[in-house]
């Protein structure tokens, strides 16, 4: 099988290359300069029109959007258990939580780190409050989900897809008022994650630091 991932730095192309490694599947890492606009490149656009990571070849045909990737690759990959069996009762939750990262979480953080796009430079201070409010109540919601279920993962005793996704998403609140791992839940969640061997080595391959 042939994998080439395109990324970027501490973007949502950061799961897709963790799983990679979880999965043990060899891949070609490369990494977009942003400041260098190479995502805007038209040799990067004629992979991916809209100009963002990740893009994943995976034999030839082209795969986008992170949640969607992370999905496929634990789809094709079973026996891992990043995903229950489809018609099951937990399979449900799954889709519900990957679609919570993608419907509720990624959009606010979208207003959050660009909030000129949906209001100019004049609504910034509005955009940025109502993005935190709508990400700290996001987030009480997931640590209510842990609370609940006990846990220790999103779907229960076993861990999934969803709680990669979640995790690269806890990491970009750390420089906001609130940071995610402010909830005892899902600090210990985080907590979890971190200390598995595939995430270490995605830190040491993209060369992070912070957030460990």
């Amino acid at each position: 099988m042939s994998i080439v991932l395109y990324g970027s730095r501490s973007t949502a192309s950061l799961v897709v290359h963790w799983l990679l490694i979880e999965l043990g599947l060899e891949h070609e890492l490369r990494q977009l300069d942003f400041e260098r606009r190479e995502q805007a490149s038209p040799g990067y656009l004629a992979i991916n029109p809209a100009g963002r990571v990740p893009a994943l070849l995976l034999d030839g045909q082209v795969l986008t959007e992170s949640a969607a990737i992370a999905m496929h690759l634990a789809d094709l990959h079973p026996q891992a258990g990043l995903a229950p069996p489809p018609g099951t009762p937990a399979r449900g939750d799954y889709y519900r939580w990957m679609c919570f990262c993608v419907y509720t979480l990624m959009p606010a953080y979208r207003a959050w780190f660009y909030p000129h796009e949906p209001a100019g430079e004049a609504g910034i201070d509005a955009v940025k409050e109502r993005a935190r409010v709508q990400l700290e109540a996001a987030w009480q919601q997931v640590a209510d989900h842990l609370q609940d279920t006990q846990g220790p993962y999103m779907l229960g005793a076993q861990v999934s897809a969803v709680d990669s996704m979640l995790t690269m998403l806890m990491r970009w609140s750390r420089g906001m008022p609130r940071p995610s791992d402010a909830w005892p839940a899902l600090a210990g969640h985080a907590r979890r994650m971190k200390a598995r061997p595939a995430f270490a080595e995605v830190y040491r391959r993209e060369g992070i630091h912070d957030w460990t």
